[in-house]
């Protein structure tokens, strides 16, 4: 039953290929520009709550390699960072990088052993093209508006083990929200699950997703004896051709409200092995057994209020089959710990279809069916510059996450302590003079420099120059560090000179800014 999801897809594929011979314009959503925006909501909220990144240093990724290196370069493993993703993400480009803040490996987004990270896709967008994301022993981590699509487990490329997003191992606070997870066929076309928990994951949101084209939608628990999970929210998700698992629930609790379920082939919320799940204000349409206990003969439980049923079939009652209609009626009760609005089940495929998925301008509900846009987070930098002082640059140091490299260097200073974000490290020529370059993977666009000198030796660096370390050109010149604007230039290495100076200079960070 896994092969028609790869059928109706490439009818679906057929479709745009149709378009682009006739040269027919499809439009596409615009793309959220915005760092991480809004706040968690749901089962995320609990346990302390989840921020992610807030608070800590903002990095910009193109590639998956770029990602762990900014999650290794922080101070220490739980060190606040928001990585803004832009393009596409590939096996090609992720690399495992090695420190003692991450724990990453090759072919996967690793976000293990780690705490308070923030994953936002920016810009054109973000694409996890057949790489999947894995989150393991890991907690207060927030994926926002990116896209993953085609993770396989089996043939070529694999990447972990086939689950767009997979959580397992102790995992903790988990907010994921306007995210596409896709994938192009069931297990026998390689793919596995679209967003699955297991070995004792609790307290996460998946909220205004589109997850589709697969023949598992998720689980949580891997087996009828593996219980240790729960507190799942799911809310104003989109599930659109899915064969089963929209979740499957073995033990724990979920709170599953305001979602649009389309073609459901065979199996939706699959609630079993003591499981409780509230289910408010749902819209089901053409689809089949949406809810029930199914494939085992291990019972899970229900409360449903406000649900729509619209072309749903149901199957008989059996040993390993007990769906909850053609006529569901609560078999539980379970009480939920945090605030919500639900809006009405027969305003959900439309509220769903504005706000759900990657590229939607991070639209939500307004509890009233009508879309809205969150109020941005602060998009901070670390060091943070004065708003009150006009000389500061504001917006991403594009340092964070880059490469280094220098002249001779002082004992006990080091490269790298210059786009680290720590003022309390730095990097020193062997002598009076010296110079220290910023350099990345592709070519950057870079308008503004920003040199912060370390405590105590303030006023050291005299007279320097900015040379495009990629041509050797001059791009300015002058005295003493701070601000500094240069002609607005794309390129992979940046250098910053010390012709001259007084005592020892000390050079704590090199920012690099777009505008």
């Amino acid at each position: 039953m896994r092969r028609p999801v790869a059928l109706r897809l490439n009818a679906a594929l057929a479709t745009l290929a149709v378009a682009a011979a006739t040269g027919m314009v499809l439009s596409m959503p615009e793309a959220a520009s915005a760092a991480a925006t809004g706040s968690a909501t749901g089962y995320a909220t609990q346990n302390g709550g989840t921020t992610g990144g807030a608070g800590g240093t903002t990095v910009r990724a193109t590639t998956g390699t770029a990602i762990h290196t900014a999650l290794c370069n922080r101070a220490s493993s739980s060190t606040p960072i928001t990585i803004q993703v832009e393009g596409t993400i590939n096996h090609g480009n992720t690399a495992k990088v090695s420190g003692n803040s991450c724990n990453t490996a090759a072919g996967v987004i690793e976000l293990k052993q780690i705490s308070n990270v923030t994953l936002v896709g920016v810009g054109s967008g973000a694409v996890f093209d057949q790489l999947g994301i894995h989150i393991r022993e890991s907690s207060n981590i927030i994926i926002q508006n990116v896209t993953v699509k085609n993770v396989k487990k089996s043939g070529s490329p694999t990447s972990n083990g086939g689950d767009a997003i997979g959580m397992e191992s102790d995992v903790r606070n988990v907010w994921v929200d306007h995210t596409t997870l896709e994938a192009s066929g069931g297990e026998s076309e390689g793919y596995d699950g679209l967003f699955d928990m297991k070995d004792n994951t609790q307290y996460v949101t998946l909220s205004y997703s589109t997850l589709r084209n697969s023949g598992r939608g998720g689980l949580v628990g891997s087996s009828e004896t593996e219980l240790s999970n729960g507190y799942i929210t799911y809310h104003h998700n989109l599930y659109e051709n899915i064969d089963s698992r929209a979740p499957l629930l073995r033990g724990g609790i979920a709170h599953i409200y305001n979602n649009y379920y389309v073609k459901l082939n065979e199996s939706g919320i699959n609630s079993r092995a003591g499981a409780r799940a509230k289910v408010d204000n749902n819209y089901f349409k053409n689809s089949k057994d949406v809810l029930g206990t199914f494939y085992t003969d291990a019972a899970g439980y229900w409360q449903v209020s406000g649900n729509t049923f619209d072309n749903v079939t149901w199957s008989a009652k059996g040993s390993e089959n007990n769906p909850a209609g053609p006529d569901p009626k609560s078999n539980t009760t379970v009480s939920i710990p945090y605030s919500y609005s639900l809006d009405n089940a027969s305003c959900v495929p439309a509220i769903v279809g504005a706000t759900a998925g990657a590229n939607k301008g991070l639209k939500v509900s307004d509890g009233s069916c009508s879309p809205t846009t969150p109020t941005p987070t602060p998009d901070p930098t670390d060091p943070t510059p004065d708003p009150t002082d006009p000389t500061q640059p504001g917006g991403t140091n594009l340092s964070i996450g880059a490469g280094s490299d220098g002249s001779s260097k002082a004992s006990g200073s080091s490269y790298g302590h210059v786009r680290d974000g720590d003022m309390n490290t730095f990097w020193s020529p062997a002598g009076s003079t010296g110079s220290i370059s910023i350099k990345w993977g592709t070519a950057t666009a870079v308008s503004k420099v920003n040199i912060r000198e370390a405590s105590g030796s303030t006023g050291a660096i005299g007279a320097w120059r900015v040379v495009n370390g990629d041509t050797g050109a001059v791009l300015t010149s002058g005295t003493g560090a701070g601000a500094i604007t240069v002609p607005k230039t794309s390129l992979k290495k940046i250098t910053f000179e010390i012709t001259g100076s007084s005592g020892t200079p000390k050079v704590a960070e090199f920012e690099t800014y777009a505008g």
